[in-house]
């Protein structure tokens, strides 16, 4: 049976955007605990957007996320569930989906030069912060009581900023050596 390129590059995305939602759940278990968990999962995204490109890179993301959503143990400590996702830390989760859809316009706008790919990755970072934020602030103050915005940036963000910039470093040096080796770009 002959099948046609369309099928089989069809078939390929769809193999490399399920493999690196995985590597977006391994990411998510190298967790240190904290208010909000330290993990790679922002390293697995930035790697997904840049290995894929923003179309394949934002399904993956998608995918980890529905996978999560569902009840598959993927996120931080190995849990999963709508339940992570209307948590303190959800906006987060959901927030590394507008990354890698900031990272997918910024690509179409601007191409796939490695200075609109680091750009884009500070910007993406920079997106979920803020939503991650705000969703902490609101779900906090339901449960806990008002935080002032200070308070929820300094819990949340500041903490992360120097081992996220090292994630992004990280992403861009591997994003081009694979994507070179893997043929994508």
């Amino acid at each position: 049976m002959e099948t046609s390129v369309s099928t089989k590059f069809r078939t390929v995305d769809m193999a490399y955007i399920a493999m690196f939602a995985v590597m977006i759940a391994v990411c998510s278990w190298i967790s240190i605990p904290a208010t909000v968990p330290f993990t790679l999962q922002t390293f697995g995204v930035f790697l997904a957007v840049g290995v894929l490109g923003g179309k394949r890179g934002t399904l993956a993301v998608l995918v980890y996320l529905l996978l999560g959503t569902v009840g598959v143990p993927v996120f931080a400590g190995f849990s999963g569930g709508i339940g992570c996702l209307l948590g303190t830390t959800g906006g987060y989760i959901v927030g590394f989906l507008f990354s890698a859809l900031v990272m997918w316009l910024m690509e179409r706008l601007l191409g796939k030069k490695p200075w609109v790919l680091a750009l884009s990755m500070v910007l993406g970072l920079l997106v979920c912060y803020a939503f991650g934020t705000v969703w902490f602030m609101q779900v906090y103050a339901k449960t806990s009581g008002a935080i002032g915005m200070w308070t929820a940036l300094g819990w949340c963000v500041f903490p992360y900023i120097i081992p996220d910039a090292v994630k992004i470093i990280l992403a861009m040096v591997l994003s081009r050596r694979l994507a070179a080796a893997i043929k994508l770009r």
